[in-house]
């Protein structure tokens, strides 16, 4: 009860409204950059918008402003030695624990023990998971001994090879400094160099001297936050991530000269820092452009490059081929020259033919060639395989260059260009998929027409007339084929089976043999036309009926596997902190591939076992 007392007191004490928590301030301002200058302003409430920023009275242009509220790479330091034994060292495992649970979705946590030595426990990560084990897990040094400047060092280092802008040093520590190799000057000079603000923490004891870390705090933008026992270290953890949220981090380029003073005002708080000098600058400077140009400069440049070589080719593609010669020859072939005439279109293209053709001649023995000829071909479409296949190509490349422009990491833009590319024959192969579905409806009507045409005294080549005639594509159309072959001097038999041949239907097939059969051997052919239609009726008759007893395995067989993915979405959806560590970590990675590879093999199953080939 005593101590739950003292954490209630902690907690209003640290509240953001109590005393001057919500008072506005300046962190500090950072010249080391000159002509940059980072400035850290505690405004007295969140806000959403960038609090406004003065120099000598007027108002600063070009300001970049980042809030540590939002996204930001956060270290936690724990000191670990020996005089942390007991109650202390698990308060402070459980209030950097809570602070980790609040923390905004976007925040990368890392995680450093401090002993006789600086250890770092986990990497980086916006998952909370791995933090939470470490810190659950962090036990006291068995050797005697506090490097805390070694831990601010390393922490440095740690978060100056982090992307993002905002970065922040939560130190928490019981005693003083006692086994460093590294001063106090050069931790703070790694904690500036890297851009980090830095929150110490401290368990203040009769002999602990905070002079150290109050001045560490105040060289690097922060604030000293002093518990009398480590159950208050809960409301100093809640305070900081309060005033996290009020802390803008503001960056701009100063108009001041190396040696002159500055009066910075915002949020109703000034503050008067004085510019270094020219040795300073010297050794610092930095380009007047904005980073920001040199970073998109050079994919701005290349982008040009490429619209120009596309305009470049697109003119010589429509440029006439041989018109130089053609205007060369004409005086003396009595021809005048037209200032309009560009040539036939077969010359205009002439470059993309001789590409197009290359190709052709480069991959058309390959057995995928010819199976996406036989595609095109089933599905009726305008097209030449090699046009296909560099539209399948222009399909993967042009968003795998907009994922690569926008920074999509590798493994998204091949995926990208693999589902790009792979569309255009899905599309094809869905035409052709329909294209011979209507066949097999029409084929019964075809054969009941042939029959009544035969019967009615007229030849076999008039009954297929009949159903040029008087049918509908896509049957029409293949017989109509058949007779302009056959016009052409080929024999019908050969014209029927390359037409069974390249429509793929199984009922078609079956006719097409009948008929070649009866007409070699003779006999009624109108009757055997009653009796491949009779049959094909009952042929599609059994397999509409077979799907349907089969729809109930198959939708539940789609229920299955679409599942994981529905509850996969909607638990991101509801709670995205719950679901992070399965796509954020290496186990949940791990996880995903397993369950993945699982779903493939029982689609595998379930389609087994609903199938049937009569």
């Amino acid at each position: 009860m005593k101590r739950l007392c003292l954490t209630l007191l902690a907690v209003a004490a640290f509240a953001p409204g109590a005393g001057n928590a919500a008072d506005a301030r300046f962190g500090g301002v950072d010249t080391g950059a000159y002509p940059s200058l980072r400035v850290l302003l505690v405004t007295p409430e969140p806000t959403r918008l960038a609090p406004r920023l003065t120099e000598n009275g007027v108002r600063v242009s070009g300001l970049e402003a980042a809030n540590l509220g939002s996204a930001k790479s956060v270290v936690l330091a724990v000191d670990r030695s020996q005089s942390m034994r007991g109650q202390a060292m698990a308060d402070a495992s459980r209030a950097a624990r809570a602070f980790v649970r609040r923390k905004p979705r976007s925040d990368r946590i890392a995680v450093v023990a401090v002993g006789k030595r600086a250890v770092q426990l986990t990497g980086f990560s916006s998952a909370t998971i791995d933090a939470d084990a470490a810190l659950r897990g962090v036990e006291v040094d068995q050797v005697q001994g506090t490097a805390l400047y070694d831990a601010i060092v390393l922490s440095a280092e740690a978060l100056g090879a982090e992307t993002l802008a905002s970065r922040v040093l939560i130190l928490l520590t019981d005693g003083q400094e006692v086994s460093s190799e590294a001063t106090l000057e050069a931790a703070i000079a790694a904690a500036r160099k890297a851009g980090v603000t830095v929150y110490p923490i401290a368990i203040e004891s009769p002999s602990f001297s905070p002079a150290p870390l109050k001045r560490l705090a105040r060289a690097t933008g922060g604030r000293y936050s002093g518990a009398r026992d480590s159950a208050a270290l809960v409301g100093v953890y809640t305070s900081i991530a309060a005033e996290l949220k009020r802390t803008w981090q503001l960056t701009y380029t100063t108009s001041a000269r190396p040696g002159e003073k500055v009066r910075l005002a915002g949020a109703g708080a000034s503050l008067t820092a004085a510019i270094p000098g020219t040795s300073a600058v010297v050794e610092h400077a930095d380009p007047a452009l904005p980073a920001a140009v040199f970073e998109v400069g050079p994919l701005l440049t290349a982008l040009l490059v490429g619209l120009c070589i596309l305009v470049a080719a697109v003119f010589a593609l429509r440029a006439p081929h041989g018109a130089q010669i053609r205007r060369q020859l004409a005086p003396h072939l009595g021809k005048k020259e037209s200032k309009r005439s560009r040539g036939p279109v077969q010359e205009r293209f002439a470059t993309a033919s001789a590409i197009l053709g290359a190709t052709e001649k480069a991959f058309g023995h390959l057995k995928v060639w010819h199976s996406l000829h036989r595609l095109i071909v089933k599905a009726d479409v305008p097209l030449r395989t090699v046009e296909l296949a560099y539209i399948c190509v222009g399909a993967g490349v042009v968003p795998g260059l907009v994922f690569a422009v926008a920074g999509a990491s590798s493994f998204l833009i091949l995926l990208v260009m693999l589902t790009g590319g792979a569309l255009p024959i899905g599309v094809v192969w869905w035409k052709a998929r329909r294209r011979l579905m209507a066949l097999d409806d029409q084929l019964p009507d075809v054969l009941t027409t042939l029959a009544a045409s035969l019967k009615a005294g007229h030849s076999f080549r008039q009954g297929i007339q009949a159903v040029v005639d008087e049918g509908h594509p896509p049957a029409s159309e293949e017989f109509k084929r058949v007779l302009t072959e056959t016009s052409l001097g080929r024999p019908i038999d050969d014209a029927l089976a390359e037409m069974a041949e390249r429509v793929g239907s199984e009922n078609l097939s079956f006719v097409i043999t009948s008929v070649t059969i009866q007409r070699q051997v003779g006999g009624s052919l109108a009757g055997i036309f009653d009796m491949v239609a009779e049959t094909v009726r009952n042929r599609q008759q059994f397999a509409r009926k077979i799907r349907s007893l089969t729809a109930s395995g198959k939708m539940s067989a789609y229920v299955l596997l679409g599942l994981p993915f529905f509850i996969a979405g909607a638990l991101t959806l509801m709670n995205p902190e719950y679901m992070a560590p399965l796509y954020e970590t290496s186990i949940g990675h791990v996880l995903i591939g397993m369950g993945l590879t699982m779903m493939f093999f029982g689609s595998l199953i379930l389609r087994k076992i609903v199938s049937f080939r009569g």
